[in-house]
């Protein structure tokens, strides 16, 4: 008997992009890979999303939800609450995260789930970022700064995970999913992923497409922002270890301790 395919769940978490996230649901549609299911949440968007998504949920295939929250949360908050709920609703033993303004190369899923069968020990793959530039289209490399701790820790859209690794996830993250304000889910996970349960491998291919990468001035290189949010990436990274005398004794740890009381 031939073996079935594992059903994959792509992840969408929209807001504000009527214009973009038709794109985005087609280029799953497109799949090379068919088994594959596509939840979408709305996060209160005050564009036409709602009259999209209601076209688009007539596939099939694609499910939608809402979030009917009349509070005004914390973006990354919201987003994680969002990919929360769209798991719970999920099927897939490999799960695909999408962001609405981004979209996918029509192999990605199916590469994906070659690397899951290949690596049986993994059960976090991130693949790598394509950014367009007009008709011009610059491929995001797989280098990490000598001098920093981090890992090279791609965006939500290029993440993929086994079903396994979410479940034991959110058991952990859950003591503390309101705190750490700045820390997007997709981070928290590749964390988790690379630090704690040590099942991390970066696929060294360019398969997910955006538009820009990288956030507004608010986040520029060493400026405040940018480091309250380090500190409190190590500030998360210890919650998670549950143990910081290996990080007192880190440089990068250290000079993001000294540059931030400079700041203060």
């Amino acid at each position: 008997m031939k073996k079935q395919n594992s059903l994959v769940s792509i992840l969408v978490i929209n807001f504000n992009n009527a214009k973009l996230i038709t794109r985005a649901i087609n280029s799953c549609l497109s799949q090379s890979y068919k088994k594959i299911e596509i939840l979408i949440f709305d996060d209160k968007s005050t564009d036409k999303s709602k009259k999209v998504l209601m076209e688009l949920k007539k596939n099939e295939k694609i499910k939608v939800f809402f979030n009917k929250n009349k509070k005004k949360g914390v973006p990354a908050l919201d987003a994680m609450n969002g990919y929360n709920k769209l798991f719970d609703k999920s099927k897939g033993e490999i799960i695909c995260l999408l962001d609405s303004d981004d979209y996918f190369d029509k192999l990605k899923v199916q590469k994906i789930v070659n690397e899951f069968k290949k690596k049986k020990n993994i059960e976090f793959i991130q693949n790598l970022p394509s950014i367009k530039n007009g008709k011009k289209i610059k491929k995001k490399k797989n280098k990490n700064n000598p001098l920093s701790f981090w890992p090279y820790l791609a965006p939500e859209s290029c993440i993929s995970f086994r079903r396994n690794l979410m479940i034991k996830f959110k058991k952990i993250n859950h003591k503390f999913k309101n705190k750490f304000p700045d820390i997007w889910f997709g981070f928290r996970l590749g964390v988790y992923a690379y630090f704690y349960k040590k099942k991390f491998y970066t696929l060294n291919e360019n398969l997910t497409f955006y538009e820009s990468l990288g956030e507004s001035k608010k986040y520029s290189f060493f400026g405040k922002n940018w480091i309250f949010r380090r500190k409190e990436s190590f500030e998360y990274l210890k919650k998670i270890l549950k143990r910081s005398k290996d990080l007192n004794k880190n440089l990068d740890y250290l000079m993001t301790n000294i540059i931030l009381n400079l700041y203060k």
